[in-house]
């Protein structure tokens, strides 16, 4: 019997489906996996990539944190943000690693260096799930016949 999953953030619903195998997450204390018949369990969620396997294709998003509940066969996310591997902009987010990393060094005053801290957080999970697509795929991120 496979895994409901949904995946949801406060803007919309990123990710429905009812035929997924395992689910890997990064929690809090390391990588999580999720497989059918899982103990109930409830948990926060880490930046970082979080990995669906549905028959021979693995599903990639990059994740900001957030929420993991598990009951009987259904996973239930809500995440701070969730992006498939597809939607993000490499630029963009290398682009905001780097001045997350210069607010960080500089330590001016009046740097808000949690948020900066997050704001690293964040796109380097962005830039990992790319990173690993292209691993996979062939060195361009694009499926391969």
């Amino acid at each position: 019997m496979p895994l409901r999953v949904d995946i949801v953030t406060a803007e919309r619903r990123v990710f429905s489906d009812d035929s997924i195998e395992r689910i890997t997450v990064p929690g809090v204390v390391g990588e999580l996996t999720i497989l059918p018949r899982h103990a109930p369990l409830m948990t926060m969620i880490e930046p970082g990539v979080l990995r669906m396997v549905k028959k021979d294709d693995e599903i990639e998003m990059a994740i900001s944190g957030g929420f993991l509940e598990v009951r009987r066969d259904r996973v239930s996310i809500l995440a701070d943000s969730a992006e498939h591997v597809e939607e993000i902009d490499v630029a963009r987010a290398e682009d905001a690693r780097r001045r997350a990393r210069e607010h960080l060094e500089s330590a001016e005053p009046g740097v808000d260096l949690a948020a900066a801290e997050a704001g690293l957080r964040r796109s380097l999970a962005r830039v990992r799930a790319v990173e690993r697509r292209r691993r996979r795929r062939g060195g361009d991120g694009m499926a391969r016949p």
